[in-house]
């Protein structure tokens, strides 16, 4: 292919545009053609005795083997979760949704808005979703993708209203609040999924507040204001105190008051008079620093659940706070056991150094884990008077409970060759080197040199070379 496209004039570079969408498109189903055709081989009875089949799709679809789940993931450089959810809809569009998948295959319509008609969909009894299939396939050649999804929704509830019923009100069950990931500015996206009355009183306490702020904030834009008074909300100490001191006179004497501030007379003076501070919310916060900016170097402080900050963000942060210091943990400190569970300290210090689930290529930064030793707990060695101390930073790793089971049961290894590194050899023999920098692939034959070396060994490998 010619990557020069300078010789192109203006209907050139028109239809250049037009075959590389195309040929994007026909990628994009090659990939999923190959998950296809990795769940179609491993469609079969397992042959490990602990693993099991699981439909990942929906009604109408193979079950696939769980265990051959994270070893593709692995080839194709994503995470385990990524992976399945793609293997889940081009299951759906094979077996459910072929009209669709037809023109898929033929590269016209964006495989991205099949997927998510496969995954609205999914629900649907096998003998109801062809009327979605049948709807979907004449216009997603044609339309644009919103309009095919608001197509999708439509014709998935009249596939089955009765099913769509019972759905709409399991879905008041599923209200939440939750949080986006920290941008490297420190601010962070909230989203909330509550009753619409609600919704509107908090609208409503939002505007007072910034009503109430906004004289000590001249310059900032209404957005940044009621931006300002949301974060208030989650201070309701300070937040009571701010409405008690700026309670709008009128209010008091209006048949209806505020819901925001609607109290008695004489609770409002026996409010004004407690001691709110027990009711500030108390918290556990890991900040991570150079020791050189603690002698005045500059540096950044990157906060566990936040994002990395400056020394000045990290003062703003820790503003109008009850600061208790706990003493620093050296992380250089090699820490050993002779039992087999992980006491909270361990457990603590490993988190601390590894970051989150040692798996290649996981996303997950969580505590709840399971804590592993990368080189099996030998019960009986302490009985033939080997060494006791099979338990510490040098030998455990976090792993999510699916990650866990595969690496015990599945066919893999993997071994820790470092403070927070960790060498991985699948059952088909990818390695993978997992460390601060992140996962990188390695030839089988460096992964097994690692895998191999004598006890006490720590070995880095040089290359990065593929399989």
């Amino acid at each position: 292919m010619n990557d020069d496209l300078s010789d192109l004039d203006e209907a050139g570079l028109l239809a250049a545009s037009s075959e590389a969408v195309r040929a994007r498109r026909l990628a994009e189903v090659r990939d999923l053609q190959v998950l296809a055709q990795w769940a179609a081989v491993h469609s079969g009875d397992p042959v490990h005795e602990r693993d099991s089949l699981v439909c990942l799709g929906g009604e109408g679809t193979p079950g696939v083997q769980e265990f051959c789940l994270g070893e593709i993931a692995l080839a194709r450089g994503t995470g385990v979760t990524a992976t399945v959810n793609a293997m889940a809809d081009v299951l759906d569009l094979m077996h459910r949704l072929p009209r669709t998948w037809a023109v898929c295959r033929a590269g016209t319509a964006e495989l991205s808005i099949a997927r998510r008609v496969a995954k609205l969909s999914r629900h649907l009894p096998a003998d109801r979703v062809g009327v979605v299939d049948q709807t979907i396939s004449g216009i997603i050649a044609h339309e644009s993708g919103g309009r095919v999804l608001a197509v999708a929704e439509a014709a998935i509830i009249k596939a089955d209203p009765a099913l769509h019923e019972e759905r709409a009100q399991a879905e008041r069950r599923r209200r939440y609040v939750s949080s986006g990931r920290t941008d490297e500015f420190g601010l962070r996206t909230v989203i909330a999924r509550v009753e619409a009355g609600d919704a509107m009183w908090v609208e409503a306490i939002v505007g007072r507040v910034a009503e109430i702020l906004a004289p000590r904030f001249p310059e900032a834009a209404a957005d940044e204001l009621r931006s300002i008074a949301f974060g208030w909300l989650a201070r309701p100490a300070e937040l009571l105190q701010l409405l008690l001191e700026h309670r709008d006179p009128q209010e008091e004497i209006a048949p209806e008051p505020s819901r925001a501030t609607a109290f008695p007379a004489d609770l409002l003076d026996a409010l004004r008079e407690v001691d709110l501070a027990p009711m500030a919310p108390r918290s556990v916060l890991y900040v991570h620093l150079h020791e050189a900016a603690i002698q005045g170097a500059p540096g950044v402080a990157r906060v566990e659940g936040l994002a990395p900050v400056t020394l000045a963000g990290l003062q703003r942060l820790l503003a109008r706070t009850d600061l208790t210091v706990k003493p620093v943990i050296d992380l250089s400190d090699r820490v050993r056991s002779t039992a087999y569970e992980h006491s909270d300290a361990l457990k603590e210090r490993v988190h601390l150094i590894t970051g989150g689930d040692y798996w290649p290529y996981a996303t997950s930064v969580s505590r709840n884990v399971d804590y592993d030793h990368p080189i099996p707990y030998d019960a009986e060695q302490d009985i033939r008077g080997g060494p006791p101390t099979q338990t510490g930073t040098h030998n455990s790793g976090p792993l999510g409970r699916r990650h866990h089971r595969w690496k015990t049961h599945a066919g893999y290894r993997a071994r820790q060759c470092g403070q927070g590194r960790y060498v991985w050899l699948t059952p088909h023999g990818l390695g993978f080197l997992v460390d601060h920098r992140g996962t990188r692939r390695i030839s089988a034959q460096h992964a097994r040199m690692i895998l191999d070396a004598p006890p006490g060994v720590d070995i880095y490998p040089t290359s990065s070379s593929g399989t």
